[in-house]
């Protein structure tokens, strides 16, 4: 018997560090590990030890003998990477840990994301470290909260490691609280010894075309956050009227939009879905989301998990025609002489089964086009059509246009080409790369500047928009990494002030804190209107509502 890994999988690599066999690859200590898909169980080398299973947050990893019907392809996938790939290499290494003063060492982190707690989870293991955590919202987890489909519940279960660490006796949440506005930057600077910036990517990537701010080209970052319940989303309105949408970008985030859009509105309402989005969703029109590609199906961008999960779709055809699945030269020949990357060989299989599936009529459509790239929205007051013009391989994997051109109707065109970080207040900024500045996670003054005593980046706005849970996992622990490192080496400043002030001060200003029993009191109130409902969850969009269940619906100090 062996283990396989699914869908869910977070690339967390926790099942990595448990395997005696290092049959799980990519290893954190891989070059892979930062744009693999997904993790991969070697059949030959499984021992069906279990003790994966155990590990996994997210409940992604199945015996093979208890493979859910839906998981079946995955057996499959976890093979097909060992074709190129060994387990020779990639054995998890844990160096010794510097050895560190007695001293009390104040860290402040600012975002609630992923990359934030993983940071978190290494330094309260240190008993003289406090790790004092901020947020804008009453609400903490980023992206997992906001971001994750509603439909991918699995992958949420990496909330209960998050929940393992804000239980820690030196954590504190500071949520609810806008650091630059409720606290400055030098403020934390005098009270913590370490500042780590954790935030992520807010806003979209623009295509700079014709038409792109007329009504109806939304950006991907409202659509996601406003059906998964983001208070600043919660009450824009989008236009389903049309039946057909049309979907730029084909990474994983335009998958779930495009999956969002067509399935069955019964089977979300069973999900952590926000109610105004089912409710619209109910009342949509859309039949058919068709998902553009700017290069070919061996460039697409989702991952080979989310791909093949669109077969389980009830009453959706994949419609992929085999004109779409044109490769590239170098491709085709690698693929011919089965020497093509197993990852890629992998989503080029599972397109042409998609193409060779019949369609039903009646049935709901997420149509891909690749080699396709829009040059133009339609329409005066609001969005009509998506011009496109066809794309052509001209080597080494580069595209140019050709004068091939296509016009979709649609009233509802989503950009799902990527996010974009945006400048943090009082620290320097690297506008090229769209960054801040940093070496080893230390902040720069500049690009290729010096380091700047005591402040941290991770995540996103350390890396750019790239990669997920398990990336920021990796983030976050070099983050801390260096963070500690410091400390051993004597070169972070102690503070001047005392941190024991930051609740009044913050209230001071107009903050309404929220610390671990406000987000408690959120979490049970949502918790206990989905069980009501069958549901996981029922989210509170408003953040007054928030407020007043979390208890704090009037700061502390004056205003």
């Amino acid at each position: 018997m062996t283990h396989i890994i699914t869908r869910a999988c977070c690339n967390d690599a926790s099942c990595v560090d448990v395997c005696p066999v290092n049959c799980i690859h990519p290893t954190r200590d891989e070059p892979e590990f930062l744009t693999a898909e997904m993790l991969y169980i070697d059949p030959e080398t499984c021992i069906d030890c279990g003790a994966c299973v155990d590990e996994c947050p997210v409940s992604a990893i199945y015996p093979d003998d208890q493979l859910p019907a839906q998981e079946e392809p995955f057996l499959q996938i976890n093979a097909d990477y060992y074709k190129d790939h060994d387990v020779e290499g990639g054995l998890v290494r844990h160096p010794k840990p510097p050895q560190l003063p007695s001293d009390e060492l104040r860290v402040a982190i600012v975002g609630a994301g992923p990359a934030a707690f993983y940071a978190a989870q290494e330094l309260v293991k240190k008993a003289q470290i406090t790790v004092d955590m901020f947020d804008r919202l009453p609400t903490p987890y980023g992206l997992v909260r906001a971001g994750v489909a509603p439909d991918h519940a699995q992958t949420k279960g990496v909330e209960d490691s998050f929940a393992a660490v804000e239980r820690k006796r030196n954590f504190t949440y500071h949520l609810g609280v806008e650091v630059g506005t409720h606290i400055t930057h030098d403020e934390l600077r005098e009270r913590y010894g370490a500042v780590l910036y954790a935030v992520g990517a807010p806003h979209d990537r623009r295509l700079d075309i014709r038409g792109e701010d007329l009504p109806g080209s939304v950006a991907a970052t409202d659509f996601v956050a406003w059906y998964n319940g983001h208070p600043d989303y919660a009450h824009h309105e989008f236009d389903l009227s049309g039946e057909r949408a049309v979907v730029i970008g084909n990474g994983n985030v335009a998958i779930d939009v495009a999956r969002i859009l067509v399935t069955d509105p019964e089977e979300l309402a069973g999900t952590d879905i926000a109610d105004h989005a089912l409710a619209a969703l109910r009342a949509s029109q859309v039949r058919e989301v068709v998902v553009v590609g700017r290069r070919g199906i061996e460039h697409g961008a989702f991952t080979n998990g989310e791909f093949v999960s669109l077969a389980d779709l009830e009453g959706v055809d994949i419609v992929i025609d085999d004109a779409e699945l044109t490769l590239s030269d170098e491709a085709a020949e690698a693929l011919a002489a089965d020497t093509l990357d197993s990852v890629i060989a992998t989503k080029v299989r599972l397109a042409r089964e998609f193409a060779a599936t019949p369609q039903t009529d009646g049935n709901r459509r997420i149509v891909f086009k690749f080699l396709s790239s829009p040059v133009e929205f339609g329409g005066t007051e609001a969005v009509n059509a998506v011009t496109l013009v066809r794309n052509r391989y001209i080597g080494d994997g580069r595209i140019e246009q050709t004068d091939q051109k296509t016009e979709l109707t649609t009233g509802f065109a989503v950009r799902s080409i990527g996010y974009r970080c945006e400048p943090i207040k009082d620290l320097p900024f690297d506008d090229r790369r769209s960054v801040v500045p940093n070496a080893d996670s230390r902040v720069l003054d500049g690009p290729d500047g010096e380091p700047l005593t005591g402040v941290f980046v991770a995540g996103w706005i350390k890396r750019g928009p790239t990669g997920g849970i398990g990336r920021n996992r990796l983030c976050g622990e070099q983050a801390a990494a260096s963070i500690l490192a410091d400390f051993a080496g004597g070169a972070l400043v102690a503070p001047t002030a005392d941190r024991s002030d930051v609740p009044d001060l913050v209230a001071s200003r107009g903050a309404h804190r929220v610390d671990l029993a406000g987000w408690k009191r959120i979490d049970a109130a949502e918790r206990e209107a989905g069980s009501a409902a069958g549901r996981r969850r029922v989210k509170l969009v408003s953040i007054d509502e928030m407020k007043n269940i979390a208890g704090v619906a009037e700061p502390v100090g004056e205003a």
